[in-house]
């Protein structure tokens, strides 16, 4: 069973660095680990699935910073699997072996595949959790004006299932699951789309949730409420901040296509412990659900220097952590205080 109290970083909102640099500062600023993104040279699935020296290369660079893996992320490729349409931003995010030609259903499938990869080599890494997107049909109607009909919107979610159950397939194959980023723009962005994307799919094993609460807060959702109520479905756990600021009458939630970090935004991200989101509550309420996989920081703040809090963040996590109880303390003490 993983240690609870081990705290890795993202490697996402880095990809654009090599992974042995990313490796190494994580390694100096005390992280137990790393949540590798198939992105950029940090994982490319295809090779790690074809070629064992490139995977244990991997395996190498984190052991060279005394670092571990406990989940992968394939949140750009699973963004694919069912998104319409299918155009110049999935192309800006994709590997060329995934896009292909751009026609769009050859995307949807090579992107399924790509997925179905990322089972197979998060089992050879060791890794239980893939952490990522599923993308959605039905997205482009969130606001239902021109009005959507039931049918249209229930044929997304029966998209969903019919892309996403083969996907499981391997998954629970190979012993590992999936856990989806609930986002918007997922088939999954708030607390009923997560129920009813649950029930799509049956409610299997091989699929769960990853808890970020960042997209949470600002659409007006309480995430410690989340960790409750889907207990049982918390495979993962990434730390975000999110900052809403005060009502001045002219900023929306939506984000009004202003770029991240633009003080004209209702929200945006900031500095871990620095935000809305009540941290103890949700590590004390993670404590109560039973979970024992590590907290993952996805480093996050337009508005400072990337590295800038990145080590204060862990600092911050840690510091929360060690205040909760220990059962390996207190199974020991049970034993030595029998009364």
């Amino acid at each position: 069973m993983i240690s609870r109290r081990e705290v890795t970083l993202f490697t996402g909102q880095w990809a654009d660095l090599p992974f042995e640099t990313v490796a190494e500062m994580a390694g100096e600023w005390g992280y137990d680990g790393l949540e590798i993104a198939a992105s950029g040279d940090h994982l490319d699935l295809q090779r790690a699935d074809e070629d064992p020296e490139y995977l244990q290369s991997r395996l190498d660079i984190l052991d060279r910073h005394g670092l571990v893996v406990r989940a992968i992320s394939h949140h750009l490729g699973g963004q694919a699997v069912c998104d319409d349409p299918i155009d110049f931003r999935h192309r800006a995010i994709l590997r060329p072996a995934v896009w292909g030609d751009g026609e769009a259903e050859g995307v949807r499938m090579r992107a399924a595949d790509d997925m179905k990869r990322a089972a197979r080599v998060a089992r050879r890494l060791g890794v239980d959790v893939v952490t990522g997107f599923t993308g959605s049909k039905i997205w482009p109607y969130v606001a239902m004006f021109p009005p959507v009909p039931d049918a249209v919107i229930e044929a997304g979610f029966e998209d969903f299932a019919a892309r996403w159950n083969p996907i499981i397939d391997v998954f629970e194959d190979q012993g590992v699951r999936f856990a989806l980023e609930v986002h918007p723009s997922e088939i999954a962005y708030d607390y009923w789309t997560t129920r009813r994307t649950l029930d799509a799919i049956g409610n299997r094993p091989g699929f769960g949730l990853n808890w970020d609460p960042s997209h949470l807060v600002w659409q007006g959702l309480d995430p410690v409420t989340f960790i409750i109520d889907f207990a049982d479905r918390i495979y993962h756990v990434d730390c975000k901040d999110t900052r809403v600021r005060p009502p001045n009458g002219r900023s929306g939630l939506l984000g009004s296509h202003l770029p991240w970090g633009d003080p004209r935004r209702r929200w945006d991200f900031v500095s871990t412990g620095r935000g809305d989101i009540h941290w103890e509550d949700a590590f004390r309420a993670l404590e109560q659900i039973g979970y024992t996989g590590p907290i993952s920081v996805e480093w996050e703040d337009a508005g400072m220097d990337r590295r800038h809090g990145a080590k204060e963040a862990l600092e911050f996590v840690r510091s929360l952590l060690w205040q909760l109880p220990d059962a390996r303390f207190d199974a020991a003490f049970d034993q030595s205080h029998p009364d």
